[in-house]
């Protein structure tokens, strides 16, 4: 199986500041599908409170304001079927250990990953994005439910750190999120991490990967640490390692 036909649009987040859910992401997300996909598969497991069912109402609602039909997961018989013939993917955001966790109880992980390196569209945002990675080691979540193993999807050799900021609360004695992350780097040197601020997103066509948005993402290696700024070629991020 080769990694050259995955497609996937990897969102820090729903929403920024001052839009509705999922606004800042349409024109992203309408060039993204382009038509080739009318009905999308949604995977809500990363929510916990509430229940799936408001979840998906409001992913549908979103969609549907660009043209898209939307199905659930949770609401079909065969997940694995279900996602076999799904003509796109849709995971959304809440808490990574939580879908890491459901992914691996349903027994979806190797399915998805089939499917997405063979072609799939795959979209994600924050919990979505996290589990397209290698891991889930460098999200934000506490571990709320324990998956199997913190192996994920592994759709794509590197991390990423959805909602990143360098903001640090005046009075706050904790490690901020650039200092995890080099901590990260350090212990897995063979890691890159991208930290995504809120309203960018990913767009990865087979080895090209484009930082979409107005703001720059931090990159975290080993050796240091800079800015990467929107259109400027990331494709040595898709190397496999």
């Amino acid at each position: 199986m080769t990694r050259n036909k995955r497609r996937l649009l990897l969102l820090s987040s729903s929403r920024t500041a001052g839009t509705e859910y999922l606004e800042h992401a349409r024109d992203y997300l309408r060039s993204f599908l382009n038509a080739r996909a009318r009905t999308l598969l949604f995977v809500p497991y990363a929510r916990v409170a509430n229940g799936y069912d408001d979840y998906l109402a409001r992913v549908r609602a979103n969609f549907a304001a660009i043209g898209y039909e939307v199905t659930g997961l949770h609401s079909v018989g065969d997940p694995v079927r279900a996602i076999n013939e799904a003509e796109a993917l849709v995971v959304g955001g809440g808490n990574t250990f939580q879908l890491l966790h459901a992914l691996y109880t349903n027994k979806l992980i190797a399915i998805i990953r089939q499917r997405v390196l063979a072609g799939m569209p795959y979209i994600g945002w924050s919990a979505g994005s996290n589990v397209a990675c290698p891991t889930i080691c460098t999200t934000n979540d506490m571990p709320v439910a324990w998956p199997e193993r913190c192996e994920a999807l592994n759709l794509i050799p590197f991390q990423i750190n959805p909602h990143y900021t360098d903001a640090r609360l005046p009075g706050f004695q904790g490690e901020a999120r650039a200092e995890r992350l080099r901590e990260f780097v350090q212990a897995n040197p063979k890691v890159p991490v991208l930290g995504l601020r809120e309203g960018s997103a990913l767009r990865i066509e087979a080895n090209d990967i484009q930082l979409l948005g107005l703001y720059t993402a931090r990159l975290f290696t080993y050796a240091a640490s800079r800015e990467v700024t929107p259109h400027e070629p990331l494709g040595f991020l898709a190397a496999d390692n």
